[in-house]
């Protein structure tokens, strides 16, 4: 039998196929030097053909978008609010780990994507499946904001710059911001768990989230609303 010809072997194109290269190539090289030939070459066709699937880069960021949201886990069934609802945004920030860019380009949307609406929408079902008024549930979702997609990013940054340690902060920055300069040497961050410059690591992140949650449970057990706080 004849060997099959190169054409015949080659995986047709799909819009599926190109945002999971765009995916894997900006993990790879970075968001930044991600661009639709360089996109085009890893996927061995011509720039033009891409063009069939996505309209242009930024449709190709939205579908990115949603490839990666979509691997965040499915809600915990039979579980209740609050543990369903922290399993599911740690899952989104361990999915942000493995893709350390995307938080930058869910940022960078002017509305969400269709995968980020519908995870939107689940969350907001699991407080309102544990009791939460919708009253409520709305100003849940302001509190949690990005936090609820797995990354916050935060004002406040102790953590040190690269290849610097704590104690190497010059003596007249330590003196005059004395407390910084104290908490800057009592606690070192876990670098590998930052998911982006200024962002918080996985300590911080579960320390504000339980915070949160623990307040959200505590004003819907007293039936808090918007009217009467």
């Amino acid at each position: 039998m004849a060997p099959r010809s190169k054409t015949a072997r080659r995986v047709p194109l799909s819009r599926d196929r190109v945002l999971r290269a765009g995916v894997a190539l900006a993990d790879e090289v970075g968001i930044e030097s991600l661009s639709m030939r360089r996109l085009a070459q890893r996927l061995g066709v011509v720039p033009m053909a891409l063009y069939k699937h996505v309209a242009n880069k930024e449709e190709l960021l939205d579908g990115m978008v949603d490839v990666v949201v979509g691997e965040v886990e499915p809600p915990v069934r039979d579980a209740d609010w609050k543990s369903a609802v922290r399993q599911r945004i740690l899952s989104a920030r361990e999915t942000l780990l493995r893709h350390r860019w995307a938080y930058r380009v869910i940022e960078s949307r002017s509305s969400p994507t269709p995968v980020v609406l519908a995870y939107m929408d689940s969350m907001i079902g699991m407080f309102r499946a544990g009791g939460f008024s919708v009253d409520l549930t709305h100003h849940v979702m302001h509190a949690l904001g990005s936090r609820m997609l797995g990354f916050t990013r935060e004002l406040f940054d102790d953590s040190p710059s690269p290849g610097s340690a704590p104690a190497a902060m010059p003596p007249e920055v330590a003196e005059r911001y004395p407390h910084i300069a104290e908490m800057a040497m009592t606690r070192d961050h876990d670098r590998a768990s930052t998911v982006g410059a200024g962002c918080d690591d996985r300590f911080e992140f579960e320390f504000a989230l339980d915070l949160l949650l623990d307040g959200f449970d505590r004003l819907h057990r007293q039936g808090w609303t918007s009217t009467g706080h």
